[in-house]
């Protein structure tokens, strides 16, 4: 993953006169000792009126972006600020402001923009001066901003590609082997959500954030076990969830995103992109961006409240140090514990977190930290359905769980490092390497009877105990030339991840104790002593990719072409059968561009998972199975209206299952699930202080191919016909600093079981939040209020095979204090 960064324009120095009433916002000198080029601080000082030229390192130009965040509030407190986050000087007489207060500045905009909305309607205005710097005068003639073009944040530390217009959203992001791009430039449809959006929606894991697109669905609810995922109707395992662009580094049950800086979501297989993950996922890719240290040095404290008594801290701490600001240190710390949304239980999350890097010219370097304990107690559960019911059981109370006595502890210890060498100003080396050490232990009940239409089902207890260690690594060499007018980015790269895991599994004695969803029995009590995870499992995938994009027409045709040869060797581990296949797969995009906020595409590519080995009961037992191959082909269009961007995309993914045919007793990947869809979504600020997030996904999921044809061309478990998300984040007017927003959530109907019997009804829900902008004892206060399933709707959460109760309503508070 590239890190790069800009060089911010040094301030001006200092020139004062003492006779002068004119004051100077500008950095501390204790400020420019220790940052070098950035201003942190703002004072006040004496200075003479600006009529003549300012120094020759002068502050950015007024079309410089950056990304504010002032809260409402007096004049001069505001101003200092700006001049802070802008690196600019700024000048003004302290009694033309005196009494004069603004509505704030948040979002991305342009040092010249940004000056104009903070002096909206107080006849001033601030102009640029000769020698650079600006200054606060009275309005010659009466400033109206009928419309402000926001254009976004400039790319930033770490590669990361600028907000878009809102805040919410970003312009690109990471795509393994193609590196960090902008959206516009690739033959893919991706989401990349910022932190901003994950503060304001107070998101605590990453089920949180991809919740906001309609094309992906969450697999457990809040205050489950863990996570899982599912993407254009294919599902995603938790620990197929990036870091930093590594695949198997995630924890096992969540990703908390308190150190997390973006994240990224790819619809559609991402095997060729990234290699392989540890679970073979092909709907699409999540990948998490860490934190780094921030150029305005940030010390920042957030205390957090979720119903019914679960309370946090969390602390977060960045600097930036040299000449240039080269190096960066970015730290965070959480403690939560408490009752939340399951009575009588009880989540205890711990989080540590390190990040460290250094941007230079030529050489970008990084490493984290992170260490993560969750303890629950109450966790919600999920369960099976019995065969040949035909009327959905009704959705137990969402407040208690239906397995009293559940508890899980699990750990997460996790390192990675990344860096990248320019040899030449066109050719980049780049590598990384990560470790984790996972571990958990689970009271884990497990219905040995499923749930009847009554809610009846009879129950075992036991321990559900594993650890899993992963090493994870890529490396590759990206240059640019070119063939006469055709450019070329070409990329050799190569991929490893080798794991080990481990399991101890034991139920109590069947048949179990006899239950019900709305009246259950204590859990049966575990006569045996807790076991040690023996190793049961030892897998290597590696990989060679070669791409090269050929750009034609000053780029308004891109072209790319690759190959990726994937190896998954999983070794015999107590007597199991040794499995070791390779298969390539390819990789055919085409982006057009007609103009330059226009973009066209298409991409033909493969996602992977291991195949099989017939069972000794087969009649062909022992034959192995290469890699299986999910292909997909997609068309999509996006466009650029300035503030919105809009995307519209229609795919196909071809899967092939596993089946033994009933007649030959012949196992084969012979069947086949073909999943069709239509994707919209648009996202933006459609007018200022007003962002928007809407997406729609009408999805056709079948089984083509089934043993025997039992069950042929019915629709796929677990997938739903349509899915629409619509959310809206909102500046009041009335109110200096009270943002209200909203967020509408529907999932369709879809079948429970293959042979379309059983059709779980469809559910919609609704959130809703406000956070308040202000200034105490000089320091920026947010506070925040959410309210999630604001009707407190009962509804099953729905995948391949099981059922989870839906998260009830829910309150989360929280106050941010940046010292």
């Amino acid at each position: 993953m590239p890190l790069t960064r800009q060089k911010t324009a040094r301030p001006l120095r200092r020139s004062a006169d003492a006779s002068s009433s004119t004051v100077f916002a500008r950095p501390t000198v204790l400020a420019l000792a220790l940052h070098g080029a950035l201003a942190i601080g703002a004072v006040a000082l004496p200075l003479p009126a600006l009529a003549q030229s300012a120094p020759a390192n002068a502050p950015p130009a007024g079309d410089a972006v950056k990304n504010f965040d002032v809260p409402a509030g007096p004049m001069v407190a505001a101003l200092n600020r700006f001049a802070r986050t802008a690196g600019v000087n700024l000048a003004y007489d302290p009694a033309l402001l005196e009494g004069l207060s603004t509505k704030g500045l948040s979002g991305s905009h342009s040092v010249a923009t940004g000056l104009s909305l903070l002096l909206d309607g107080t006849g001033l205005e601030a102009v640029a001066q000769t020698g650079g710097g600006y200054q606060v005068r009275r309005a010659t003639v009466a400033v109206t901003l009928a419309k402000v073009s926001v254009i976004g944040q400039a790319d930033g530390i770490g590669g990361l590609k600028g907000t878009y217009s809102g805040g919410q959203l970003a312009r690109g992001g990471n795509l393994g082997v193609l590196g960090i791009q902008d959206l516009m430039d690739v033959p893919f449809s991706t989401t990349n959500y910022t932190s901003e959006l994950i503060a304001n929606q107070q998101g605590l894991t990453v089920s949180d954030v991809v919740m906001n697109d309609a094309s992906v669905r969450t697999l457990q609810a809040r205050g489950g076990y863990g996570e899982d995922y599912q993407v254009r109707g294919f599902p995603i395992n938790a620990r197929d969830v990036g870091v930093n662009g590594l695949y198997g580094l995630s924890p096992n049950t969540r990703m908390p995103l308190e150190m997390v800086e973006r994240v990224e979501v790819l619809k559609g297989p991402g095997s060729f992109l990234s290699g392989v993950g540890p679970s073979g996922s092909i709907g699409g890719g999540i990948n998490v961006v860490t934190k780094r240290g921030t150029d305005v040095p940030l010390t920042r404290l957030t205390a957090t409240y979720m119903g019914k008594a679960q309370f946090g801290t969390h602390m977060d701490v960045g600097r930036r140090f040299g000449e240039d600001n080269e190096w960066g240190v970015r730290v965070n710390g959480l403690l939560r514990d408490g009752e939340g949304n399951v009575d009588g239980g009880n989540q205890r999350v711990g989080l540590g977190s390190l990040g460290v890097d250094y941007a230079g010219a030529r050489l970008r370097w990084s490493a984290d930290l992170l260490y993560v304990n969750n303890e629950t107690q109450e966790f919600r559960p999920q369960t099976a359905f019995l065969a040949g019911i035909t009327q959905v059981p009704k959705v137990p109370d969402a407040r208690k769980s239906y397995y009293p006595g559940a508890d899980m502890e699990d750990q997460s210890k996790m390192a990675i490092t990344r860096l990248e060498f320019d040899i030449t100003p066109d050719t980049t080396v780049y590598g990384g390497i990560g470790y984790t050490d996972n571990t958990s232990e689970q009271n884990f009940p497990t219905a040995s009877s499923r749930v009847n239409s009554a809610g009846d089902f009879t129950v075992r207890n036991g321990y559900y105990d594993e650890y899993n260690k992963t090493l994870s690594a890529d490396t590759g060499v990206r240059t640019r030339f070119k063939t006469g007018s055709i450019g070329h980015t070409a990329v050799l790269a190569a991929s490893k991840l080798q794991r080990e895991t481990g399991y101890f599994y034991q139920l109590t004695d069947a048949p179990g104790v006899a239950s019900n969803l709305y009246d259950p029995a204590p859990l049966p009590t575990i006569n045996f002593a807790r076991g040690t995870p023996t190793k049961s499992a030892e897998s290597e995938l590696s990989s060679l990719a070669l791409v090269d994009t050929l750009s034609f027409v000053d780029d308004s045709l891109l072209v790319s072409l690759g190959a990726r040869n994937q190896r998954i060797n999983q070794k015999s581990v107590n007597g199991s059968t040794p499995y070791d296949e390779s298969a390539v797969t390819p990789l055919v995009g085409v982006v057009v561009k007609p103009n330059k906020n226009t973009s066209v595409y298409g991409n033909y590519t493969a996602g992977l998972q291991a195949g099989g080995i017939a069972a000794p009961a087969r009649a062909n037992a022992g034959e192995v199975f290469a890699p299986q191959k999910s292909n997909q082909i997609e068309l999509g269009a996006k466009y650029d209206w300035g503030r919105l961007m809009t995307q519209a995309s229609i795919y196909q993914i071809e899967r092939p299952n596993s089946m033994t045919d009933p007649v030959t007793n012949i196992y084969s990947f012979d069947g086949e699930q073909r999943n069709r869809g239509l994707e919209l979504t648009a996202y933006g600020e459609v007018t200022r202080g007003l962002r928007l997030m809407a997406s729609a996904a009408f999805n056709d999921a079948k089984m083509t191919k089934t043993a025997g044809g039992v069950n042929q061309g019915k629709d796929a478990t677990g997938v739903p016909d349509r899915t629409f998300n619509a959310g809206l984040d909102w500046d009041t007017p009335w109110v200096q600093g009270l943002s209200l927003n909203g967020r509408v959530i529907h999932t369709s109907s879809m079948w429970y079981d293959a042979a379309n019997t059983l059709r779980m009804p469809s559910w919609t829900r609704l959130d809703l939040g406000a956070r308040y902008k202000t200034t105490v004892a000089d320091k920026p206060v947010v506070l925040r209020a959410n309210l999630e399933n604001v009707t407190d709707e009962a509804y099953w959460v729905t995948a391949s095979g099981y059922v989870t109760v839906g998260a009830p309503r829910t309150l989360m508070l929280s106050a941010q204090v940046d010292f």
